[in-house]
């Protein structure tokens, strides 16, 4: 996730290439928003990056809009919860850590974390610094 600063498609696009220069694209990009938004994000994602190759899929059904909502509720509870904790009234602060609890939670459907599933470990949780004399 990253905070976007408007939802005007070329920065939209930009996030989306950044995210898949670091990680590889994704296998399905779904969005709640209109089919005429998505097309423009992808004409504008094709400009930045040319060798992109679009698959067109099956229609998702009605119901998978529904999950992208669910997804985008639990989202804005988990920022909630975070800002109060730490008392931080900048979302954008938070946005980072909530990304990290998010991925680092049991997905049912894939039976392990979304990072897991990625990276194939668990996350490390603790820093370690070793014993040195000075």
């Amino acid at each position: 996730m990253k905070p976007l600063t408007s939802k005007r498609a070329c920065e939209v696009a930009f996030e989306l290439v950044d995210v898949f220069t670091l990680l590889g694209s994704l296998v399905i990009l779904q969005s709640d928003n209109g089919s005429e938004f998505t097309a423009v994000v992808i004409r504008e994602m094709k400009k930045l990056w040319p060798e992109l190759c679009l698959a067109h899929g099956k229609p998702r059904h009605p119901q998978s809009q529904g999950s992208v909502e669910h997804a985008n509720c639990d989202i804005k509870d988990m920022m909630i919860f975070w800002m109060k904790e730490n008392t931080i009234t900048q979302w954008s602060f938070g946005l980072t850590f909530v990304q990290f609890m998010k991925d680092r939670s049991f997905n049912a459907a894939v039976k392990r974390s979304p990072y897991q599933a990625l990276l194939g470990v668990e996350p490390r949780m603790m820093l370690t610094t070793p014993n040195m004399s000075i």
